[in-house]
């Protein structure tokens, strides 16, 4: 017997959420002005970044609407008449919960990663290294 339609379609969304959060995490990871992965350019660095806040932000919506989709058809289900008595109806689950959550946290950190992207003023600005101060004293 195959699982219904519902539960096979939140399953694909929470493996294409799967695979959205690991490249996400792949190319934020570059992006970040600490690792020396990749461009030196810290326009372009933001811009990766930028792009893995995008990943991050549809992986979240991909796990909010997996768990949504299930948990409607949860509450479809018990409040439909049927003749299977309350006590034995499916209900809210811990898991739907924590499937909310992760889905809220995965979208504010990619927001908070799509606001790394630099100003207009500073986009053509380059970093300078500062000049390294002199350790030789001159006695008199």
């Amino acid at each position: 017997l195959s699982p219904a339609v519902h539960i096979q379609t939140s399953r694909a969304l929470m493996v294409i959420s799967l695979l959205l959060g690991f490249f996400g995490i792949i190319v934020s990871v570059v992006g970040m002005k600490c690792t020396k992965v990749g461009e030196e350019d810290p326009v372009t660095k933001s811009r990766i970044a930028v792009a893995g806040g995008v990943l991050f932000i549809l992986s979240g919506l991909c796990t909010l609407a997996a768990v949504s989709l299930y948990a409607t058809r949860v509450t479809y289900e018990f409040f439909k008449e049927s003749a299977v008595p309350i006590n034995a109806r499916y209900e809210f689950g811990s898991a739907l919960f924590i499937g909310w959550g992760a889905a809220s946290l995965t979208v504010l950190g990619g927001s908070l990663l799509c606001c790394s992207c630099p100003a207009k003023e500073q986009r053509g600005q380059q970093y300078y290294r500062q000049s390294q101060p002199s350790t030789a004293r001159e006695y008199v």
